[in-house]
């Protein structure tokens, strides 16, 4: 550590040494009223004290040749123009950065310390500086000179009385809120200049017009601390500038409403990246940036020479080139707006990989539910073929009257399921008459141990051939198969007059409790049927308005019910 490293960090640790010497020092300055040259030579080791005191640039730092022109040009300005109204800027200026530092400090002994010297700041600037510019001094009242010159010491004194506390030094209480600082400012300008103003307008007494602008002053904060809060029905003004403070304006507002709007209109995540970034461009700090999500990347705008900032996110990296160096508020803006670009992207990626994923499902449905008919079609043949092959010469003009009736229908339905292929959506297939329905299932189950009700059905009523042959034949193959292990099973089909209602029963075994949470709602893995072909019934029911249910779940009936979707909601109430 270099000997001028070893000094900055005991200056750093002595902040509060370096204030009682500054104020010190401008004591001295303000009583040397009437020597000119000793005034600015204190004014001068003031700065110097102020400089080490000052919480922007650390006392380690090194200033380049700019830095100290710039130095060197302020404190030749202030020798030329040196008097009280300099040394008037100048206590203002101190006391808005000591009222500006008491914000952060918690320590108790260490805020009395700095409410000491900002007191001695504002006491300095209306007992003797503020009187010293008055042009008519009969208005000035009595002088508090001689109680300015030695009692103002004392406030220094105790100063130095307070605890020796490390927390007193530490680094937080270093820092200054500028937004305070300036307020702080801004009211001591208010008081001094709204003083003047009242002994040049009114002709009043100096303290009198002190005290009717700290009476104005005080009025004003009370309207504005009354208007600031929210009460009900009153929207306080606070609202608004938290609004502004958040989005520093419009250009960061049109932004956003860009962003939600080109949301809205491209779906591709790639295009509505790039385009949303390009939009920065309208900021006015963006000069250009790049962006990288994924394997894609693009740019935009231009590149600056010097100011560069990462946002870094996942998936997308973006990296924009400004025109000046963004502050700290800044940058958290550009990071929350990222991160909504970023969010927005996401989104897209995950709508574009549930379309992708709809659509296979789509797919695997369909062919699921085509391989199902291509099953039942084949246990049709298969059923044609045996009784063709156990057939006798007796028995042979029947079968060609039962292969005459069915080989249409059987081609009819495969026809519908090819046109299912090229039109997946068409679900219900043609309409047949009621009683004609009904009679090709009776003949297609002749020869099987299945009951059909009889019905009396009105020549004008239809029905939706394809979901009631695919529910039909998905819930007497099951029943049939169910038959096979019980062998005394009998199975009864029925269908209302005006064809509302299709049910199914037979006169087996309940189903078991494990396979009812899932039954018609997903595909079960089954060995004796109830399994994928059901829950496709179910979906096609669904999608052609019907709803197919097990209506009744009980040892010797067990009934699935394909009804209106209307119809199957009142039977239920």
């Amino acid at each position: 550590m270099t000997p001028l490293e070893r000094l900055a960090g005991i200056l750093r640790q002595r902040q509060r040494w370096l204030l009682i010497a500054l104020l010190g020092v401008l004591h001295a300055a303000l009583l040397a009223e009437g020597d000119r040259a000793f005034g600015t030579l204190c004014w001068l080791v003031d700065v110097g004290l102020f400089i080490l005191w000052q919480p922007f640039i650390y006392a380690e730092r090194r200033l380049d040749f700019s830095a100290l022109a710039v130095i060197a040009l302020l404190l030749g300005c202030g020798i030329a123009f040196y008097g009280w109204w300099l040394l008037i800027v100048w206590v203002v200026i101190l006391a808005a950065l000591v009222g500006g530092r008491v914000m952060f400090i918690d320590h108790r002994p260490t805020r009395i310390f700095y409410l000491i010297a900002f007191a001695y700041l504002l006491a300095a600037l209306l007992f003797w500086l503020v009187p010293r510019v008055v042009a008519n001094a009969t208005l000035v009242g009595p002088s508090l000179d001689p109680e300015f010159a030695w009692g103002m010491p004392l406030f220094l004194l105790v100063m130095t009385l307070l605890p020796l506390l490390k927390d007193s030094d530490r680094p937080g209480g270093s820092m200054v809120d500028l937004f305070y600082s300036l307020f702080i400012f801004l009211l001591i300008a208010v008081l001094v200049l709204g003083s003047l103003a009242f002994m040049l307008l009114r002709q009043s007494g100096y303290f009198e017009a002190v005290f009717n602008t700290l009476t104005a002053i005080a009025l004003l904060l009370l309207l504005i601390g009354w208007t600031w809060n929210t009460r009900p029905g009153f929207t306080g003004i606070d609202v608004f500038f938290s609004r502004y403070l958040l989005s520093i304006g419009l250009p960061f507002e049109n932004w956003l409403h860009r962003l939600t709007t080109l949301a809205s209109s491209e779906s591709d995540p790639e295009k509505f990246l790039s385009q949303a970034l390009a939009e920065m461009l309208d900021l006015p700090w963006v000069e250009g940036g790049a962006w990288t999500a994924g394997t894609r990347s693009g740019t935009f705008g231009s590149e600056a020479q010097h100011f560069c900032h990462q946002f870094s996110g996942q998936p997308l990296q973006l990296t924009l080139h400004t025109r000046h160096k963004l502050s700290p508020a800044l940058v958290w803006h550009f990071h929350l707006l990222a991160q909504l670009a970023n969010e927005h992207y996401i989104a897209k990626l995950r709508a574009r990989e549930l379309q992708q994923v709809s659509y296979l499902r789509a797919i695997h449905e369909t062919g699921a539910r085509l391989t199902h008919d291509v099953k039942n079609l084949l246990q049709s043949l298969h059923n044609l073929c045996y009784l063709a092959q156990t057939a006798n010469g007796e028995d042979s003009k029947r079968l060609e009257l039962l292969l005459e009736r069915q080989l249409p229908q059987i081609t009819q339905r495969l026809q519908q399921t090819l046109a299912k292929l090229q039109k997946p959506q068409s679900e219900a297939g043609d309409a047949l008459p009621a009683a004609m329905w009904w009679k090709i299932q009776q003949q297609r189950y002749a020869g099987q141990p299945v009951s059909f009700a009889a019905a009396n059905f009105d020549p004008e009523v239809l029905v939706p051939s394809a979901l009631f042959d695919s529910v039909a034949d998905n819930l007497l193959h099951n029943a049939l198969l169910k038959r096979q292990s019980e062998s005394e099973l009998r199975v009864n089909v029925a269908l209302a007059d005006d064809a509302s209602l299709l049910s199914v029963c037979d006169s087996g075994s309940a189903i078991r409790e494990d396979v009812l949470a899932d039954l018609l709602h997903a595909p079960l893995a089954s060995e004796s049927g109830l399994g994928i072909g059901l829950y496709h019934a179910a979906r096609q029911a669904e999608s052609c308005g019907h709803e197919l249910r097990l209506a009744c779940n009980e040892p010797g009936k067990v009934c699935f019910e394909l009804h209106r979707s209307g119809q199957a909601t009142a039977a239920r109430e």
